[in-house]
């Protein structure tokens, strides 16, 4: 008898401990954003920090059974800052997932530490066509400077401009960009009559810009990020360039929708090349748009915010198909492969490449109700990145 009353107190013991394991609650989904919240790409981090709450704020804190987690580390821009948060982040705090990654230098610093660690890292804007390859566990939600490079030589070609100056960043999008427009020109029997690359600290745009004009093309093709380019815009004008007939066409960073008011009518007419504008027409991006604002104290979106708005559902719906697993192999597995109707449009996650495919747009700036606006003239369907075709 003494036997049987202690096998059931051993079984008794066996199910309160099920059911108590059954009763606790999986443990938090940690989500490790590092963004540039202070320094010259601030507005980058303020953006994308913006778009996470409210993706948050309409769809939940929690996915699958757990708790999603957030946790904010700022790098700065700065790439050995991107790295200790990285490796922090993963080693002390247990993330699952690392995202953001507001410039290209700051992205390239992880990726061997999350190979090593097995942990998917969303690229939310940073824009380099290699970043992707350099990890298998780096997805992007952004945009490649290719994809913007190529669609804009295409419409300069098709509106017989032929002779142009590039001018761009000398870092790793700029060259990108300078390289994919040039090859896209040279390609369409068009002439690159001049190189130029502006260094990234405090630039002077005068002697560059007195450079373009001595070289006397149809257009310049620009890039740089996004905060330089109100002064770039104003001397533009200043020098008389516009006067002189050449036309300055771009990346659509050139005229982010977040610094486009402080340009002016100097912007107006300016046409870029873009995968996403605040005044993009249809449902879902003008109840995006309006959710921003209002959340937002009338701060108008841009791209870095859609690409912090989608990279946030690219998460969500990976942690959603693996159960609430949450596991590295797995979840890259689950972002791979969607396809979604995005603010700027319908997206892919590219099943082999893990990079984004999207409409990009041409773009011309309008005043329209007394603002400046990004208005879409046409469109390039399916754009994928032209370095991975």
């Amino acid at each position: 008898m003494s036997k049987r009353i202690f096998l059931a107190a051993l079984i008794g013991i066996a199910a309160t401990h099920s059911l108590t394991a059954l009763a606790q609650p999986a443990a938090p989904f940690k989500i490790g954003l590092i963004l540039p919240m202070t320094g010259p790409f601030a507005s980058t981090g303020r953006q994308i920090d913006a778009a996470v709450k409210l993706y948050m704020a309409q769809n939940g804190a929690t996915v699958a059974g757990r708790k999603v987690e957030v946790v904010l580390r700022d790098d700065g821009g700065v790439p050995d800052q991107t790295r200790r948060h990285a490796q922090e982040l993963i080693a002390t705090e247990k993330v699952a997932v690392l995202a953001g990654f507001g410039v290209t230098p700051a992205a390239l610093a992880v990726s061997s530490l999350i190979s090593q660690s097995k942990t998917p890292a969303v690229v939310m804007a940073a824009a380099t066509s290699s970043i992707v390859a350099s990890s298998p566990y780096f997805v992007r939600t952004s945009y490649t400077l290719p994809q913007t490079a190529v669609t804009m030589a295409e419409w300069a070609n098709r509106n017989k401009l032929r002779k142009f100056v590039t001018m761009v960043s000398d870092y790793g999008p700029g060259i990108d960009a300078e390289k994919s427009f040039k090859e896209r020109v040279l390609l369409n029997r068009g002439e690159i009559a001049g190189e130029i690359r502006i260094p990234m600290r405090n630039p002077d745009f005068a002697p560059f810009l007195q450079k373009v004009r001595e070289l006397a093309p149809d257009a310049v093709f620009v890039f740089i990020p996004s905060g330089p380019a109100v002064s770039l815009m104003k001397q533009f004008n200043e020098r008389g360039l516009d006067k002189a007939g050449i036309k300055l066409i771009g990346d659509g960073g050139v005229t982010d929708d977040d610094t486009l008011n402080e340009m002016g009518d100097s912007a107006l007419g300016i046409v870029t090349a873009f995968h996403y504008s605040a005044a993009h027409e249809g449902p879902t991006n003008r109840k995006f748009v309006d959710a921003f604002t209002a959340a937002n104290k009338g701060m108008r979106p841009n791209f870095m915010a859609v690409g912090g708005y989608d990279g946030m559902r690219v998460i969500y719906k990976a942690l959603e198909s693996t159960r609430g697993k949450g596991e590295g192999d797995a979840l890259v597995a689950a972002m791979k492969g969607q396809t979604f109707e995005s603010p700027r449009g319908p997206v892919l996650i590219d099943a082999q490449t893990r990079d984004i495919v999207q409409d990009v747009y041409i773009r011309r700036v309008e005043r329209k109700q007394g603002q400046l606006w990004n208005v879409e003239i046409d469109v390039n369907k399916g754009v994928k990145d032209p370095r991975t075709n």
